[in-house]
């Protein structure tokens, strides 16, 4: 039995972790949120642990795809993703 899926749009939540294996590793990250932050459709939220994202899945997919690809110009850079088909602000 083949499974239809909704065309209907869809509420994520990402949680990111980022670490740039470098010694000054403070800029690229601030850099990273900075840049999320510039998506006035998503909901960005920082602390000390993580980056949460909120928004609509091709909204957030979007923008992490083409920011993490700016981030991976500095070498060795690490990302760790946890997303849920919620929206859990």
């Amino acid at each position: 039995m083949e499974k239809k899926f909704s065309q209907q749009s869809q509420t994520i939540s990402v949680e990111i972790s980022y670490y740039p294996l470098n010694e000054a590793y403070k800029p690229p990250i601030k850099d990273f949120i900075s840049r999320m932050k510039s998506y006035e459709n998503l909901n960005v939220r920082t602390n000390t642990m993580s980056t949460q994202v909120f928004g609509e899945y091709q909204e957030v997919m979007g923008a992490l795809t083409n920011e993490i690809q700016k981030s991976f110009d500095l070498p060795h850079s690490i990302f760790v993703l946890k997303i849920i088909n919620a929206d859990l602000r």
